[in-house]
C-alpha cells in the first residue's frame, strides 16, 4: 500500500512542477535552474542564499513562488539597526484591565511564518544575523527561557547583493553552513531581457493561482527522504565531500588552493538534493549525476579558497569545477 501511495505522489508531483512552472512564468522570465534549485530546497527542508545583482527580481521570484505555495509569507528587511528582537518577536509587559495584575505576553516576529524572505542578509550585524540560526537548525525559537515551535514547512530564502560591499557584513561560515544551496543568479540572456521589458513595460495580469496546499508539501518533503539512493551513489557523495578538504591524500590543486573543505553537511544536502531532483524528473532513484548537478550550488559557500588561489585568479567555481572533472 505505501508503495503504491508514493507511485501516486510522484505523478502529483510531477503535475505539481508543471503547474509550478506555469504560474511562476507569467512573473519570472527564464532562471529555470534558479527556480529548479529552490524548488529542490524547498522539498528537502533547506534554506536558500540567493546572491546577485540588483535588478535581477531575486525579491520578485521568492515573493512570486510564495504566491503560488498555500502558505503564510514573511518578508525581513534587513538593515545595520535591525534587532534580533525585531526577527524572533518580543515580550511585552501587560496589564489586565479587570484583575489590574501584570504579565508578561510575546508578540511573534516576522520569523513565525512558512516562507521568510529574509533581504540583504549580509546588511545587518552578526549578533542580528545569529537570531536566525536557531531557527534555521532547529525550527524554534526561544525568548525568555520559553521555546517557540515554527510551523512546518519552514523555508528561509535569503537575498544577498554581491557588489556593495560598503556598510555590509559578511556572515559567517556557521551561518553560511546552515544553507543548502547558495545559488549565483546571472543576467538574463538577450532574448529573455527582451521579453522581460515587453512584459514590464505593458498593462498585463500578473495575478498568481496557488497550485499546491501545505499538507502537499508536507507529504511531498516525506516522499523524498523515502527515495532509495545505491551505496555507491552515497560513497561518491561522501569522496567528493572529502576531496574538497586539504591534506596528505587531497589533490596537488586542492592543497595548493584551499584553506578549509566542506563539513559533512555538504554530503547529506547532496544526498538529499540528488533524491529530489530524481522525483522531480519522475526516477524512482537517485544517480551520481544528480549528485554533480548539484556539487557547485551545495559545496561553493561551504568551501574555502585562500590567498594563492586569490593570485592566481581562481575562484571557488572553477575550482570545483575542476575537481568535479577529476
Amino acid at each position: 500500500m505505501a508503495k503504491n501511495r508514493d507511485l501516486q505522489l510522484l505523478e502529483k508531483l510531477t503535475d505539481f512542477q508543471n503547474r509550478f512552472f506555469n504560474e511562476i512564468g507569467k512573473s519570472i522570465i527564464g532562471q529555470k535552474d534558479v527556480l529548479d534549485h529552490i524548488l529542490i530546497a524547498l522539498l528537502c527542508k533547506g534554506h536558500t542564499l540567493i546572491i546577485g545583482v540588483p535588478g535581477l527580481a531575486k525579491t520578485l521570484m521568492i515573493k512570486s513562488m510564495a504566491d503560488l505555495l498555500d502558505l503564510t509569507f514573511s518578508r525581513i528587511q534587513f538593515t545595520p539597526d535591525l534587532m534580533p528582537s525585531d526577527i524572533t518577536g518580543t515580550e511585552v509587559l501587560e496589564e489586565d484591565q479587570t484583575s489590574g495584575k501584570r504579565a508578561f505576553r510575546f508578540f511573534k516576529g516576522p520569523i513565525f511564518g512558512n516562507i521568510i524572505l529574509a533581504d540583504e542578509i549580509n546588511r545587518t550585524p552578526p549578533k542580528t544575523q545569529a537570531a536566525l540560526l536557531e531557527a534555521m537548525q532547529e525550527h524554534k525559537v526561544t525568548i525568555a527561557g520559553n521555546t517557540y515551535d515554527l510551523e512546518e514547512p519552514f523555508f528561509v530564502l535569503a537575498t544577498q547583493n554581491p557588489i556593495e560591499q560598503e556598510g555590509t557584513y559578511p556572515l559567517p561560515e556557521a551561518q553560511l553552513d546552515r544553507f543548502m544551496f547558495n545559488i549565483l543568479i546571472d543576467y538574463p540572456s538577450r532574448k529573455d531581457e527582451i521579453s522581460i521589458v515587453q512584459t514590464t513595460t505593458n498593462v498585463t495580469d500578473t495575478s498568481l493561482n496557488k497550485v499546491i496546499s501545505r499538507e502537499e508539501i508536507l507529504e511531498y518533503q516525506g516522499l523524498v527522504r523515502r527515495v532509495p539512493v545505491a551505496e555507491n551513489v552515497i560513497e561518491y557523495a561522501v569522496d567528493l565531500v572529502n576531496a574538497t578538504r586539504p591534506g596528505e591524500n587531497s589533490k596537488d590543486f586542492i592543497n595548493e588552493w584551499i584553506d578549509w573543505g566542506a563539513g559533512p553537511r555538504a554530503s547529506q544536502y547532496l544526498i538529499l538534493g540528488a533524491k529530489a531532483k530524481a522525483v522531480l524528473d519522475s526516477r524512482p532513484t537517485a544517480e551520481i549525476d544528480d549528485v554533480k548537478a548539484l556539487a557547485l550550488p551545495v559545496l561553493r559557500h561551504r568551501v574555502l579558497p585562500n590567498f594563492n588561489a586569490e593570485a592566481e585568479g581562481m575562484k571557488v567555481n572553477d575550482i570545483l569545477k575542476k575537481l568535479i572533472e577529476e
